[in-house]
């Protein structure tokens, strides 16, 4: 049965190695953590010297990958081997090739870490696949849903040792996106220059990412839901001003999302901050600014905003023609939120 990153990660933290491993899917950030891990973690620094194989897929074929794998380790008891960008491998989709390592999987050198990773998905039905996780593991690296990163923040962060707080999450996700592995670059470089026992908390995002403290999407919700016309335009206008480090699209998508949970909370019977954090499935930390948004904004101009957002997303994507630039498409969007 293929695993998911969780079960694999405790189990190779444990140094319980299998001798074959396939981790695929597209969520790249699971698969080189456990990739780094053996790599890092499986041979001495000794060993690694005359025992330790890092290869790409696109550079060789399934034949000379066998050879490798097919090795005694040198004065060690193991070997490692990892196939990086193994959807590349010359002649992975030919049967035959599939079938020579369904032959190695089916009886794999027990002194051989045989590490596969693939940047893409593989059909979990193929025969050289199940081979693999009969006799070793298959990990599936899934996409994280947009809803799961802001928990996946807080554990990275608690695995880390350090708190941080819900309006940090929120800044750390609404700014850098749903991109795991930037995501913990940018924890990482924030835990490195904290003091003992300094929470994450929105200063310190604000200072080690390099997010404007007035000038940033944060704010401009904030602006949207208090209807605070001023506040609004001044940093539409920055953003504006500054289009490469304030793309529109990340930023439609943003405010999509937030009025699309809007128009859920307004069909919610319960509306107070545990009825909706409970009902939209976030942390209560965030609840108020959806009950103060339904009393800003009444369900038919929420329906109407989330019609404005979509007719600027299509003329962003040039579906629907526009001669306006981004920053006049989103002082146009803004308008219309707000009057």
């Amino acid at each position: 049965m293929p695993k998911l990153f969780a079960e694999v990660f405790k189990e190779v933290k444990k140094k319980h190695f299998q001798p074959i491993y396939l981790l695929h899917g597209d969520e790249p950030y699971f698969i080189d953590k456990v990739v780094d891990f053996i790599e890092e973690n499986a041979l001495s620094a000794a060993d690694k010297g005359f025992n330790q194989y890092i290869i790409y897929g696109k550079d060789h074929t399934v034949p000379s990958i066998m050879s490798y794998a097919k090795r005694f380790p040198m004065m060690s008891e193991k070997q490692v081997v990892i196939v990086k960008e193994a959807q590349s491998i010359q002649g992975i989709e030919q049967k035959d090739m599939q079938a020579v390592l369904e032959g190695y999987a089916k009886n794999p050198l027990a002194s051989t870490i045989l590490v596969l990773a693939s940047k893409d998905s593989v059909d979990e039905r193929k025969a050289w696949v199940k081979a693999i996780d009969q006799s070793g593991t298959v990990m599936t690296s899934k996409k994280m849903y947009d809803n799961k990163i802001p928990d996946w923040v807080i554990e990275h962060c608690h695995e880390s040792g350090v708190k941080i707080s819900p309006k940090a999450v929120q800044m750390l996700v609404e700014n850098v996106g749903n991109d795991l592995k930037r995501l913990a670059s940018e924890i990482d470089k924030i835990v490195i220059n904290l003091k003992i026992d300094e929470e994450i908390n929105a200063a310190v995002v604000e200072r080690f990412v390099g997010i404007s403290k007035e000038y940033n999407y944060f704010e401009f919700q904030k602006a949207l839901i208090q209807r605070d016309v001023l506040k609004a335009n001044q940093i539409v206008q920055f953003f504006a001003s500054n289009p490469k480090d304030n793309p529109l699209p990340p930023m439609i998508l943003l405010m999509y999302n937030f009025f699309s949970k809007v128009l859920l909370a307004h069909t919610h019977s319960d509306k107070t901050d545990k009825g909706l954090a409970s009902f939209l499935g976030i942390n209560p930390f965030f609840a108020k600014d959806y009950v103060q948004t339904i009393r800003n904004y009444n369900l038919p101009k929420v329906i109407q905003i989330i019609h404005d957002i979509k007719q600027i997303e299509l003329q962003a994507k040039g579906i629907e023609s526009s001669s306006s630039s981004d920053g006049d498409k989103l002082k146009e969007l803004t308008f219309r939120i707000l009057h």
